[in-house]
This record gives structure tokens, C-alpha cells and sequence, in this order.
């Protein structure tokens, strides 16, 4: 099973496969592949498995380190169908309601978003007159385009075009030209006027590692997601999302090595030259070395990598066998950086919802210094604030919250990195002791600092050093026009047979969905499915080889 012969005579007899990365899309393809009857092993180099999606502990508070939105349900649900069982049964997910709370920095009260398109047509309609109507044209828009994304561009690795040459499709071309040089931030300046509505719709970017007048308006298929589907909260955080899929990825066989940190891609060559007289190989599997120190080889017949692509290109790959050397990079965005605050607070902080936005008044500010010429920190500085104890009292002891507060900032691994107590390096700790203060300001807390009595900050340095995040970049590469759909990170090398990628910064994207989709695409594309339709459920092998799409 190679990437350079799939669906040839052969390729789905069990093989060796050798996975990189114990994140959500490297656990997923792991159980996927082996339900398919190959012999799979995951190599994470942390402890504990999840990749960004990463969880804290100290106290008796407990912190999701990254994920904290539950969209897009239906992608979740497909994937544990693929396991043999159903969100239902691993996850207790409850909607929340109001989805989210907005503080404007206008001086005005903070508007809590409801769950469902009528109520947020009616929240809409008090800050501005017929706004409501014109947000159940964006929505309806919103869910045509998502839907769109779903049947034809998400399940697929673009290894061919021609499943894409339909009616649908090729009569939407005229839309999904404007739907692409069109940025969110225009499309939403031209459905609504007042300032606020505008960022409502146009904050998603921030979900996609980019800024609104960067983001191709496609993408305003997140409003269909948050305002009409609403938002979700598996009970026990995200945690217990990343738990139920390493459970399920062990249960269909694969082996799972923790503390395992892969140093090189092996490989040996086909042929002398490949196209243009390039160097050619194929995979023999992956050298790692374990907390002691020793140095171990792992054959296999492919390897999936789902780290990060810069790190798996340009650190585990000799120069001659690099896909995308470092100059590629040179010309691409990386999405923002973050400095995030995990928080034990003493006493109840009610100014808080389950998830609360806090937008600077200055939009456009704001992300400039984060993508623009002269990066910097912003402030006064957006900020993202998932309170979890609001919804589950397990989370933080009694009498207390837990705060997880996400502040992007430049991607810049020289920002600094973080740690428990103030122990970070000083002038990120600075910075972290300013947007505490902004937040207490923006919350009318005046004493927040003092009721803090658990904390620890992350920063870009510790993405750079702990996840082999390229430029240090919370989430993967910005969604960009150029960055997009097939224009974004390739599914497999081009260089080195057997070899194939994964994760949020190759297709489709970024974010747990999308990491998932990422992975069936992965086992899509090394069996010789060309479709763009989802897998049918459950996955064995024997049906597998009959019934696919």
C-alpha cells in the first residue's frame, strides 16, 4: 500500500504502517487503517496522546489546552460510524444556549448569541433594522455553501479533478468564483452596517488561522454552523473527545507509543532519476528515539505523517527528497500565533458564558499587528474565553471557575514561551499580566488578578518546541485563497512512494473536523478511492473492498 501505486493489484492486503503524531487526525487514520486489517503503530512523542487538542490538570482544575468548539457534529458522528458506534454513544454533548456571549468594547452590555436561526434573526434585527432579514439570506447562502463543501471539495484529496466535472458543480461555477475572490470581510460589509453585526459574521476567520479580509468568503459557511446549527460541549472537555478516540484506534488494533519522537523518515531508491531527473524513493519506515535515549527503527511499508507538514518536510526528509523545501514556505502564512492563560479563578465570574468573545473596537488594527508588516502584540487585543466549569462543575473545584483565554498574537516562536506560577519566560509573562489586566477591565473584575490562584501560560515558543509548530502558529497555515482546498498542503509526497500527510496543515484545513476529514482522506487516497463522498459505515475490510465509493 503506497501512495505512488495506490489502488493497484495488492493494495489493500495488510501492510505496515507506520503513523507520526498521536494527534486527532493521526489517531484517527490509525483506527481507520486498522480496521481495515493493517498492522498500524503510532508514534506520538509526548506522553499523552491528542496533539493540540491537549489537556492540563493542577489544583483540581481542569483545561482543554486548545479545541474548545464542538461544529460540525455530523463530521464527528461519521467518523466513530466508521468505527462501528456514534457520537451518542461515546460523547455526553450538550448545545449550548446562548452558543456563545460578544463584549463589543463599545460600552455597551455584552450580546449573548443564541442557539438557532430565528433567535438570531431577532438578535440581529434589534441592533439594526432589517439586518434580520438579511442575515436569513446569508445563512441560507451560508448553508447551500457548506453543503456544497460537503458533497465535492472536503472528501477529497483532489488526486483527480474528474469527479468534480458535474452539473452541480460546473453550473455553480459563476458563484463559487465570486464565493473565492470575495473576502468574509467584504461579503459581510455588504449583508449588514453596523460594526458589531459585521464582526459577528466576519470572526469565524479566526477559526481558519487567517483574518476576515483575508479569508475567501466561502467560507462564511461557519455562520450556518454557529448561528443556525449551534455549538456544542462534549461533557468532560475535549479530553474526553480525544479519549474515546484513542479507545476506539486501540480497539481496532493499532499500537500506540507515547514518548516516541520520530527523527528521520527511512527510505531507499526506486530509480536513478524520477520527473525532470528528480531523486526518487519509497518509505522503509521511520528511525525514533524514546525518553532514555535510544535510538529505534520501525519498518513499514508507508508512513503517514501527522505532524506538522513543515516539520515532516524540512526536519525528517533529506533535502533531495523534500516535497516542500524550505523555500515553498518562504512564500506561504502561517495563521496566528497564541498565548493562551489557563486560569483557576476563586469565586464565580457569571460575566462569563460557556465560550465569551471580547472584540477590540479597531478591527482592522487588530489584525494587522498579528499579519501585517510590523507584527506585534495587540492591545488592546481580541480575546477568545472558554469558562467549561459554567457548563461542567467538574472542571473547577467548588466555589471557583476555570479560565482557558486564547489571545492571538503574531506567529513568532521569539514571543517567548510560557509556564505554571509565572515562571515563563519574563516578557511573556508581561504580556500575559497585561491581558489579564485588559480582561478585568473589560469584565468590570477589577480584583481578577487577586482571585487568581492557578496559572499557567502557554505561548508561541512552546507550539514551536512541544508540537514542531511551523513559525510557531497555533493552528497551521492561514486559509488564504492560495492556501486553500487543492492549493493547500499536499495529501502525499511527490517524492517518496508510500509517504502521505494528514492534519490541519494539509488538506482540508484546520480544526478537529477537518483533521478528521483529513485522515479518511489519507485512507481514501492510499486504496484508490477517487470519490469526493464520505466512506460508508461501519469500515471492515471486506466491505471495504466491495463497497467503496
Amino acid at each position: 500500500m503506497t501512495a505512488g501505486t495506490a489502488g493497484t493489484a495488492g493494495a489493500d492486503a495488510p501492510r505496515r504502517v507506520a503513523v507520526i503524531g498521536g494527534g486527532i487526525s493521526g489517531l484517527a487514520v490509525a483506527g481507520m487503517l486498522a480496521r481495515l486489517g493493517h498492522e498500524v503503530t503510532v508514534l506520538e512523542q509526548q506522553e499523552s496522546v491528542g496533539g493540540r487538542a491537549g489537556r492540563w490538570s493542577a489544583d483540581g482544575f481542569r483545561f482543554d489546552t486548545g479545541p474548545s468548539w464542538y461544529l460540525m457534529p455530523e463530521v464527528f458522528d461519521h467518523w466513530f460510524a466508521l468505527m462501528g458506534s456514534s457520537a451518542d454513544a461515546e460523547l455526553d454533548l450538550q448545545r449550548l444556549d446562548p452558543g456563545y456571549r460578544v463584549y463589543f468594547r463599545d460600552g455597551g452590555p455584552p450580546a449573548d448569541i443564541p442557539a438557532g436561526r430565528e433567535r438570531a434573526m431577532a438578535l440581529f434585527e434589534e441592533y439594526e433594522p432589517g439586518a434580520g432579514a438579511r442575515l436569513a439570506r446569508y445563512l441560507d447562502s451560508a448553508a447551500d455553501a457548506y453543503r456544497l463543501a460537503l458533497a465535492h471539495f472536503l472528501y477529497t484529496s483532489y488526486q483527480s479533478f474528474r469527479p468534480l466535472l458535474n452539473r452541480e458543480v460546473l453550473t455553480g461555477l459563476p458563484r463559487l468564483a465570486r464565493l473565492l475572490t470575495e473576502s468574509l470581510q467584504h461579503r459581510a460589509a455588504r449583508t449588514v452596517k453596523d460594526r458589531r453585526l459585521r464582526q459577528l459574521l466576519g470572526y469565524p476567520a479566526v477559526f481558519l488561522a487567517s483574518a476576515p479580509d483575508r479569508t475567501p468568503s466561502l467560507y462564511h459557511l461557519l455562520s450556518h454552523l454557529d448561528l443556525q446549527d449551534g455549538v456544542f460541549y462534549p461533557r468532560g472537555g475535549f479530553a474526553a473527545l480525544i479519549d474515546a478516540v484513542e479507545r476506539l484506534t486501540r480497539e481496532a488494533g493499532a499500537s500506540i507509543r507515547t514518548g516516541a519522537t520520530v527523527t528521520a523518515i527511512g527510505t531507499e531508491p526506486v530509480r536513478a532519476g524520477g520527473v525532470g531527473g528528480r531523486r526518487r524513493a519509497r518509505v522503509t519506515g521511520v528511525r525514533y528515539r524514546t525518553a532514555d535515549g535510544a535510538e529505534h527503527h520501525l519498518a513499514a511499508d508507508a508512513v503517514i505523517s501527522a505532524a506538522d507538514l513543515h516539520h515532516t518536510e524540512t526536519a525528517l526528509l533529506p533535502r533531495e527528497l523534500q516535497t516542500l523545501p524550505e523555500r515553498f514556505w518562504r512564500r506561504r502564512l502561517p495563521g496566528p500565533g497564541a498565548v493562551l492563560l489557563l486560569l483557576g479563578v476563586r469565586g464565580e465570574l457569571p460575566q462569563l458564558a460557556h465560550h465569551t468573545l471580547v472584540f477590540t473596537e479597531d478591527w482592522d488594527a487588530n489584525f494587522d499587528a498579528i499579519f501585517g508588516r510590523e507584527k506585534r502584540i495587540p492591545e488592546p487585543a481580541s480575546m477568545y474565553v472558554s469558562r467549561t466549569s459554567a457548563t461542567d462543575p467538574d472542571a473547577a473545584p467548588p466555589g471557583h471557575e476555570n479560565l482557558f483565554v486564547l489571545v492571538p498574537v503574531p506567529a513568532d516562536p521569539g514571543l517567548g514561551r510560557g509556564g505554571v506560577g509565572g515562571a515563563g519566560d519574563p516578557g511573556l509573562e508581561a504580556a500575559a499580566d497585561r491581558m489579564i489586566a485588559q480582561l478585568a477591565a473589560d469584565l468590570d473584575v477589577p480584583d481578577l488578578a487577586e482571585r487568581i490562584v492557578t496559572r499557567r501560560v502557554i505561548g508561541p515558543g512552546d507550539f514551536a518546541a512541544d508540537l514542531n509548530a511551523w513559525s510557531g502558529t497555533s493552528l497551521g497555515p492561514a486559509h488564504t485563497l492560495r492556501q486553500s482546498a487543492f492549493l493547500r498542503g499536499p495529501v502525499v509526497s511527490s517524492r517518496v512512494d508510500g509517504l502521505a500527510y494528514c492534519g490541519s496543515s494539509t488538506q482540508p484545513g484546520v480544526g478537529l473536523p477537518m483533521c478528521l476529514i483529513s485522515a479518511e482522506n489519507v485512507v481514501k487516497r492510499l486504496h484508490g478511492d477517487l470519490s469526493t463522498v464520505p466512506l460508508r459505515a461501519p469500515l471492515d475490510a471486506a466491505s471495504f473492498r466491495v463497497g467503496r465509493r
